[in-house]
């Protein structure tokens, strides 16, 4: 199988170690030149700097892995040649061009997983099977917090020139940190209002938001809130669903999730498998992306998904600047 990465940053260099872990070879690069990661690990790989000739490769899967506001000039015509895509989330910062990729896929015949590594998280996993058997009963309410200190996210380069930090490249922290956007929907369906408010709040250089408060309303009456900021030292991201027979509690620290039964009055404890870290996330996507390529299994987070989560990212910008209630 032949397979076209472009773009060649943290993400980028993440899913060619695991394309090689898995034992694939078949690889070359589309790379303009701008990251600031080194070239030595290419040595004996193809890379264009021209994306039509890198497409002329006729690779079987692209994996789309440049900056946010950079996808679609890759998605399209990739998808246009018949290309299966690999789609970095947030899918873009827009809806201007959906329907042009949509098109694209439709005539190429390709399909799009989107990469939302958290729905390959056991834990959340966990906490899926558990909701889907109502072990907490009707959810009532559910809130995420997500806190990092971005200067810390890549020690190697200058967090100001990343996408990030950079309004031009897509950047702030409601698209970079988007997860939850997307594994609320899977968990608890989908949002039909958005309130937020978001803010540069720290001492950070930056053009963009560092730190977001945004309200969900689900179309089965759950409400949500998630928070998000680039700021906070320690890290933390987790999640709380209460529930009308009990709460489930997930925590990215240790990757357990925790089941407290109202009934019994008792937690129950679901750690990971040992062994698990923060890559099996990404090596378990990156074999599904292959089972999808080969047309073993359809993708578990769809184009579909990577629209709606970024209609919701959309909805609570629009909420800040308007100042009211976005429906979706």
């Amino acid at each position: 199988m032949k397979i076209l990465i472009a773009g060649y940053g943290s993400i980028g260099r993440r899913h060619f170690r695991n394309l090689l872990a898995l034992g694939e070879r078949d690889i070359l690069f589309y790379r303009t030149g701008h990251s600031s990661l080194a070239d030595d690990e290419l040595a004996g790989f193809t890379v264009e700097r021209n994306l039509e000739a890198a497409l002329a490769h006729q690779p079987q899967a692209v994996i789309v892995a440049n900056p946010t506001a950079l996808h679609l000039d890759v998605a399209i015509p990739a998808a246009e040649a018949g290309c299966h895509l690999l789609l970095e989330k947030p899918i873009t910062h827009s809806l201007e061009r959906m329907d042009e990729l949509q098109n694209a896929l439709e005539h190429g015949g390709g399909q799009v997983l989107v990469g939302y590594q958290f729905r390959h998280h056991p834990g959340l996993q966990q906490v899926k099977r558990l909701l889907d058997e109502g072990a907490i009963g009707r959810p009532i309410s559910v809130r995420s917090h997500w806190g990092e200190y971005l200067p810390g996210w890549h020690p190697w380069e200058d967090y100001r020139r990343g996408y990030s930090a950079r309004s031009d490249l897509g950047g702030g922290v409601v698209l970079t940190l988007c997860h939850p956007l997307d594994y609320l929907r899977w968990l608890l369906g989908e949002v039909s209002a958005v309130w937020a408010f978001t803010a540069h709040l720290s001492n950070l250089e930056l053009d963009v938001e560092d730190t977001a408060e945004i309200g969900l309303r689900f179309a089965n009456g759950c409400l949500g809130s998630v928070h998000l900021d680039y700021c906070q030292r320690p890290p933390r991201h987790d999640l709380e669903i209460i529930g009308t027979d009990g709460v489930l509690r997930w925590d990215n620290a240790d990757g357990a999730a925790r089941l407290y039964r109202a009934a019994s009055g008792e937690w129950q404890t679901y750690p990971p498998e040992p062994g698990f870290e923060r890559n099996t996330m990404f090596l378990e996507l990156m074999r599904h992306f292959l089972q999808v390529v080969r047309g073993e299994a359809i993708p578990r987070c769809t184009l579909q998904d990577g629209i709606q989560s970024l209609r919701i990212a959309l909805a609570a910008h629009a909420s800040q600047s308007q100042a009211k209630l976005i429906y979706i």
